[in-house]
Order: C-alpha cells, then sequence, then structure tokens
C-alpha cells in the first residue's frame, strides 16, 4: 500500500524542517507507526554512507534512525557537496553524477526528477508514512522551474504542507504571510497548516496575531514550539558549534569546506572537554589535543591552512608533543605530499605538513565503506586505543601510500591509519562515536591534565533521548490531532 505523505516546508533556510521532521519521524514510530523521512535534494557537506557503501545526506540518517530504520539512499536521492564557492559535487542516488557550477546545475535539473520520483515511489511501497523534508523556502521564485524540493516534490508525492516560521529572528507573520502569497493559487491550496519554532516566552501574546494570520490566509496556527535546547543533527550550511566550558582543551581546525563536523558532537558532551573550533592562530591557545577534521577541498583547506599560518603553529605543538590528529581530508594534510594528477582540485601537487610519512595521489574513484577493526598497539600517546574495537566509514578520493610510522588500525587483513608518536591519521569518519574508545582518549587527556575522568556515557544511549525530547516537545505544542487528521491517519 502506498504511503500517506506529509511535508515540511519553511519561510528560510534554519527554520528547523529538519529538527521537526526528526521529531515527527521519533512520534509516529512511537505509535507503531512505519515512517520514513525522505528529502529529494540536500546541500551539505555531513554525509554518510549507507550498509551498500552509497553515500547520502547525514540529516537524513539522523532522521532514518529516529524512525527506527536503517539509513538508505531512497531518502536522499540527490546530495550537493560544494567543492568551492561556485561548484558542488552531485551525489544522485549514492553515486558520484558529476560536478558543476550552480548554472550548469539548474539548466540540467530537470534530469534529476527521474531519480527523485524513482527513489520516492520505492520508499512510499515500503512504509505507511513518510515525512517529506523541503529545502530552503518555496517562495525562492526564480527556482520555480524545474523544482523538485517543495512545491515540486509536493506535487510529485501529492502531500499536504505544513509551513515553519523562525519567530527567533523576528518577522514570523511576514515570513509565513509573504511566503504564502508568492505561491501560486495551486501550491496555496496544499498549505494545510502553519506552525511557528524557536519561541522563548509566553506565547499567550502571539494570540491576536496568530487569529489574525488566520484569518486572512484562511491557513490554521497549529502550533508554536518554543525554543528547544536538544542537540540533534541537522545540516551544516549554517553550522553553529555549542560553547562549552572545561578543563581539557580539544581544538578542532575549522576548515572553510570542513565536512563532517558530526565526527566530533560525541566530544561535546564529554564533562571535562572544552571543543573549541579554530580560525586563527591566537584561537590555538594551550591545546590538549588537535584535530585535523575532513575537507572537501583538502588542497583548498591545506593552502588556507597556510595563509592564515595556523600550519607553522600546529607544527610548532606537534615538536612539543601534543597530540594531533587528523581525520580523512585532515590525515591526508599531515603527509608529505598530495598529488592530483588529474587536477581534481586544481594543482598538480602540493607539499603536506610533513609529520607523517606518506604521499596521497587523488583518484577519481571515490572510496564508500563502512568498515569495523581493532586499534593496534603502538607508541607514545595514542597508545590509550590499543585493542579497542573502532567502527566508522570511509568517504574520500585519496589513496595513501605509506613508508614509516606505525599502523593506527587493523581492518580486516588491511592496514588503516598511522601514527608517528604523538600524530596519528585516519580516514574513518565517526572514529569518537565508539563509547569505549573515545572514553579512552578523553582519559588520556584528563591524565595528561591530572583531572579526574568522569564515569562513561554512551552516545547513542544519548542521541536516542534527544530524539525522544524533540517528539515529546512536538506532541506538548502542536496541535498532533489535527495533523493526523491532515495526514489521513484517524
Amino acid at each position: 500500500m502506498k504511503a500517506k505523505t506529509i511535508m515540511i516546508q519553511g519561510t528560510m533556510s534554519s527554520a528547523g524542517k529538519s529538527l521537526l521532521v526528526t521529531g515527527l519521524c521519533r512520534l509516529f514510530h512511537r505509535e507503531g507507526i512505519r515512517v520514513a523521512p525522505f528529502k529529494s535534494q540536500n546541500m551539505a557537506l555531513n554525509s554518510c554512507v549507507t550498509v551498500e557503501g552509497l553515500e547520502m545526506g547525514r540529516a537524513q540518517a539522523v532522521q532514518a534512525r529516529a524512525a527506527g530504520l536503517e539509513p538508505s539512499v531512497l531518502m536522499n536521492p540527490v546530495l550537493l557537496k560544494p567543492t568551492s564557492d561556485h561548484q558542488s559535487q552531485i551525489i544522485v542516488q549514492g553515486e558520484v553524477w558529476d560536478t558543476m557550477d550552480a548554472r550548469e546545475y539548474y539548466r540540467r535539473k530537470a534530469d534529476l526528477i527521474p531519480y527523485v520520483t524513482d527513489s520516492f515511489g520505492k520508499l512510499a511501497e515500503q512504509e505507511e508514512l513518510i515525512v517529506i523534508e523541503g529545502a530552503g523556502s518555496p517562495a525562492e521564485i526564480n527556482l520555480r522551474e524545474n523544482d523538485f524540493v517543495n512545491m515540486g516534490m509536493a506535487a510529485i508525492a501529492n502531500a499536504p504542507v505544513l509551513l515553519v516560521g523562525d519567530i527567533d529572528r523576528g518577522g514570523v507573520f511576514a515570513q509565513l504571510y509573504g511566503t504564502m502569497k508568492l505561491l501560486e493559487p495551486e501550491e496555496q491550496k496544499r498549505i494545510r497548516g502553519f506552525l511557528i519554532n524557536k519561541f522563548r516566552g509566553d506565547p499567550s501574546i502571539l494570540e491576536p496575531g496568530l487569529r489574525e494570520l488566520e484569518e486572512k490566509t484562511g491557513v490554521p496556527v497549529l502550533g508554536v514550539l518554543p525554543y528547544l535546547d536538544v542537540h540533534v543533527e541537522e545540516e551544516d550550511s549554517l553550522f553553529e558549534p555549542r560553547e562549552q566550558a572545561g578543563e581539557v582543551n580539544v581544538a578542532v581546525i575549522r576548515f572553510p569546506r570542513i565536512s563532517n563536523a558530526t565526527d566530533f558532537l560525541p566530544l561535546e558532551d564529554e564533562e571535562h572537554i572544552r571543543l573549541q573550533y579554530v580560525t586563527k592562530v591566537r584561537e590555538l591557545e594551550d591545546p590538549d589535543l588537535i584535530i585535523l577534521p575532513g575537507t572537501k577541498s583538502t588542497m583548498q583547506d591545506l593552502n588556507w591552512l597556510r595563509s592564515v599560518g595556523l600550519d607553522a603553529r600546529i607544527m610548532q605543538y606537534a615538536r612539543r608533543g601534543t597530540p594531533i590528529l587528523g581525520i580523512c581530508g585532515g590525515y591526508q594534510m599531515l603527509g608529505e605530499e598530495i598529488r592530483d594528477p588529474e587536477r581534481i582540485e586544481g594543482w598538480d601537487s602540493m607539499r603536506g605538513l610533513g609529520l607523517l610519512p606518506m604521499i596521497t595521489e587523488f583518484q577519481g574513484k571515490k572510496t564508500r565503506t563502512v568498515v569495523t577493526g581493532t586499534m593496534r598497539t603502538v607508541e607514545g600517546f595514542w597508545s590509550c586505543l590499543a585493542g579497542q574495537p573502532v567502527r566508522g566509514y570511509e568517504i574520500h578520493m585519496g589513496v595513501s601510500d605509506f613508508h614509516g610510522g606505525e599502523t593506527f588500525a587493523r581492518i580486516g587483513e588491511t592496514a588503516e591509519g598511522r601514527v608517528v608518536g604523538n600524530v596519528a591519521g585516519s580516514y574513518l569518519h565517526g572514529f569518537f562515536d565508539e563509547d569505549p574508545l573515545r572514553s579512552a582518549v578523553v582519559n588520556a587527556l584528563c591524565k595528561r591534565r591530572n583531572v579526574i575522568p568522569a564515569p562513561p556515557r554512551s552516545f547513542r544511549e544519548e542521541q536516542e533521548h534527544q530524539y525522544d525530547l524533540v517528539a515529546d516537545a512536538l506532541q506538548e505544542h502542536l496541535d498532533m490531532d489535527a495533523i493526523r487528521r491532515i495526514i489521513g491517519l484517524v
């Protein structure tokens, strides 16, 4: 039986669409409904790999887990990964389709509609309910032609729409009214309810405005959601790290094209960790651990690292014995040289930081795989991980060859990563998701600071708790009976 549908669209980016879809997926999952998320097109550098070895947006993977499902590329058939200010790599149904600028993409956008309808149709045959997420705003009238993301997707799925506005930024009534009035009459008919998100204070003061908005549009306001202090992964276009205090300083280099910044979310809730995202030399003061994260453009971001002087500061701390960890693109930077014979990133080659004895060569084929393994026994700080199980996923286009150092982990019969003293690197995203491994790193850092470690915690249990918090808030503050009637569940 084909699934019922509901679509969440927003008046702008970061209005709360992803969070609402996550919460609705968890809420309906708890009611015993087979529910799945869907977003036809996602633009994000936070991605993940499915068990089949296909790539999709991490936000939809999170929503799938909230729905009790394994992530599937059917939930996110088109993923745009910016490689520069003007170009993006286009991932279609989990595979690299092309790399192009915005003008060429919009010229060829109609070619992607069959992939979107195919993915949605297959997902609709598997589930009872699909919660669809829009992108940006449906009132971007310059992008209306061949739209398959907002109202175009609502038409493909024949989905009723709930429109959410962000009151925290101000002007929420203008957001909702203006968005609706810029839509075509047939599109306006699809909007069955307004939602107001991120409200702080007494919602009763909104009543006169809510009633007038309903009178002017004929659309009911189905809830005012308070500003929620929850920690659920969303898209990375407006990535805002949480500030926190702690005795142990972990510095993550915030590259201009940082990817999979979600790798470090498990560290944010560790009691003694102060996680800091660094873009300037003066911000890199007295770190206990320096992390070079993933990046969509390794050579461009290595060039940026040098332009702001952070390369010299990192190497200075490495000589002092400060632990250094590179992940994916950051791992490639730690080597001696990066070669790009096909000029995928625009350079023939570039000198690395020289902290690991390896040379990386970019190749056209992308590695995408989920892996499990065991951390090896090594010398120095990273000996704290000896024997720990590790699980993660690889997404990269480079192959690294070593001529020294120690193997960081063993994946089956394959050596993964490299270690020289206090400097280590790995291609594995999700490195800190495993509780025993993360606790081993945190405890070793605490020991260096003479800090008593906190009791271990479960990252996955905390994630599940956060999904429930969002679902509870939706049940309390939204008219869920009306929303169920709109969907056709009552």
